[in-house]
């Protein structure tokens, strides 16, 4: 018997053995569900092929192609993929809307025997679930910003607190970008469906009713948007200020941003790209600065004239809270764990009693 679901709860989605989104590569590509694998009926091109059939041919031939073309492919996943897979296998299978390409595959799958369902509304109902948390409806969680100037470690210092079981949300990781004019990461950004996915799953996992530590961040992570319903509660958050000595921060952008620094074109381009407020020969002297090679002064020059006044004048506008302040004598790993463990008591003795 084909079961039919609409609840993609974190829960509901662990207790599929697979989530299988039969949809194209390119379509899966772009967003799916959170762990799903990508099982499609028809390929790109396959589909487009139909499609212009459909449109400018005959329908039933298109029909009569299109049935073709899933039956070959569910084999090919069936001797392929699926061919080790017992009998208990239960997986949830979707494409966009729920309709012909997930039937077909949850058509075979019924006969072979599986307990398989079917996606009510396809990854269509899963994108609305997304936007209904990120858009249409404040978000319940109880965001704590950790603030600071470039280089004083709050990634790390986020990392530290989550180790010791704080509830965290790593922003810049989500969005394969650290957030700043540097900051691109090997791989590139995911799609901005594919972030609020992302977002929206580890959201769904964390409790509302305990804080939440989030970096504080500019509306954009490199080129993707923070929905609006974050943005808003991130804006309004109560901030931990994090400050640590000059000569730490250097050494800690040297090393956090080494990819960048080994690729002199990435990082002239960048240079290129700063504000136009910075005067040319500025821009010139550090761009000649990063050509000889001389990382820890450009990062030092940068912080001075650029990152730190920048940070300032947002501080000032912000006039969020400040909870806490912790300035750190060094950014080694003993400094960030002893602030990670003050920060998280503090924000034990903060969280209401049950």
């Amino acid at each position: 018997m084909i079961r039919r679901a609409t609840d993609l709860s974190p829960a509901a989605r662990d207790g599929f053995d697979a989530l299988i989104d039969v949809r194209s590569p390119s379509e899966f590509a772009e967003d799916h569900l959170p762990g799903a694998i990508n099982l499609p009926v028809l390929d790109d091109a396959q589909r487009a092929a139909v499609g212009t059939e459909y449109v400018q041919g005959s329908k039933f031939e298109a029909r009569r192609h299109g049935a073709a073309l899933v039956a070959r492919n569910i084999a090919a996943h069936l001797e392929g993929p699926l061919a080790a897979v017992g009998g208990g296998f239960r997986p949830l299978v979707y494409c966009w809307r729920g309709g012909q390409r997930s039937g077909a595959m949850v058509a075979v799958m019924d006969q072979v025997g599986w307990p398989v369902t079917v996606l009510d509304g396809g990854y269509q109902t899963w994108r609305r679930q997304v936007v209904a948390a990120l858009y249409d409806a404040p978000l319940p969680h109880r965001l704590v910003a950790l603030d600071g100037p470039t280089g004083c470690g709050k990634t790390a210092l986020l990392q530290a607190l989550a180790a010791r079981g704080v509830q965290t949300l790593d922003l810049e990781a989500l969005a394969a970008h650290r957030g700043s004019l540097f900051g691109a990461m090997p791989g590139g950004q995911p799609s901005q469906k594919a972030f609020e996915t992302a977002l929206h799953d580890a959201l769904s996992r964390l409790d509302p009713a305990r804080p939440v530590v989030v970096e504080a961040e500019s509306s954009r992570i490199g080129e993707r948007v923070v929905p609006p319903s974050l943005w808003a509660a991130l804006a309004a958050a109560p901030a931990v200020e994090l400050a640590a000595p000059l000569g730490a921060r250097v050494a800690r952008i040297v090393a956090d941003y080494g990819d960048i620094a080994a690729d002199p074109a990435a990082l002239d381009e960048a240079l290129s790209r700063l504000p136009r407020h910075h005067a040319k020969a500025e821009i010139a002297e550090w761009r000649a600065m990063a050509a000889r090679g001389e990382i820890a002064a450009l990062a030092a020059a940068l912080i001075e004239a650029h990152y730190d006044p920048a940070y300032r004048r947002s501080a000032a506008s912000r006039g969020r809270p400040v909870l806490q302040r912790l300035d750190l004598p060094d950014l080694s790993p003993a400094a960030l764990d002893a602030a990670a463990a003050a920060l998280a008591e503090s924000l034990d003795r903060a969280a209401p009693s049950a």
